[in-house]
């Protein structure tokens, strides 16, 4: 029986360590460009939340990210590129899919909207990649 039990740990935890996923350096230098736009909100008392989006996306594509928003926050949604990226943009729908009206930042390889929800509930972060080559992304949100 304790065999059985230590098999299944084994198993259950090579599984997960195998899942794991190491972070490739153009994320890391995309988490690092989205962090230099989201320190300027900081500096308007915004409070960094804990972790982060990261990923690929194609030229033309868009990474769309679901995240749980409440009425009477203000959200600012800060986005980096590796350099590859020419130009991103973010956006932001509510659960219908409709494009929010929000206040935006692009600087090539940098972007980012702020928004304050009318309605608590789930909204969707669209990253779109503008121009460029293939690029990792990174998303990263603040509010107050």
């Amino acid at each position: 029986m304790i065999s059985r039990y230590l098999l299944f740990l084994t198993l259950l935890l090579t599984t997960a360590l195998g899942s794991a996923r190491a972070q490739t350096d153009q994320e890391v230098e995309a988490r690092k460009t989205a962090l230099d736009v989201a320190g300027a909100f900081t500096n308007d008392g915004f409070k960094l939340r804990d972790g982060h989006w990261a990923g690929a996306v194609k030229p033309g594509d868009h990474a769309l990210i679901a995240v749980n928003l409440y009425t009477g926050n203000q959200y600012w949604f800060s986005a980096g590129a590796n350099e590859t990226a020419k130009r991103i943009g973010v956006d932001i729908y509510d659960e219908n899919g409709r494009q929010l009206a929000a206040d935006n930042y692009n600087a090539g390889d940098k972007a980012a909207a702020g928004f304050s929800p009318a309605n608590s509930g789930q909204y969707f972060i669209s990253v779109n990649l503008l121009e460029g080559a293939a690029s990792s992304l990174c998303l990263v949100y603040s509010y107050k």
